[in-house]
């Protein structure tokens, strides 16, 4: 007969059952952040078009440039979604 502790297994089970808990956290958070950062990618070229038909002057040309950081940060986290 075994003399193994009972609580050895139920620790690993306790243990697998917490890690398992954490990936679904993660996969509640990052599923709507792919969601929003893949559609703001999609969209975000538009705002480009106002910006560049009047012409970029002074302040015009950071607003173009955040937005176009933005639009890569964007596309970069909503890179996987749908897959």
């Amino acid at each position: 007969m075994s003399s193994s502790s009972p609580t050895v297994p139920t620790a690993r089970l306790r243990e697998s059952l917490d890690v398992q808990q954490l990936h679904l956290g993660v996969e509640l958070i990052t599923a709507p952040l792919r969601f929003v950062s893949f559609w703001a990618a999609v969209a975000l070229p538009f705002l480009y078009l106002p910006l560049l038909y009047g012409g970029l002057e002074g302040q015009q040309v950071l607003v173009f440039g955040l937005l176009v950081v933005v639009n890569v940060v964007a596309l970069v986290l909503g890179h996987d979604y749908g897959q």
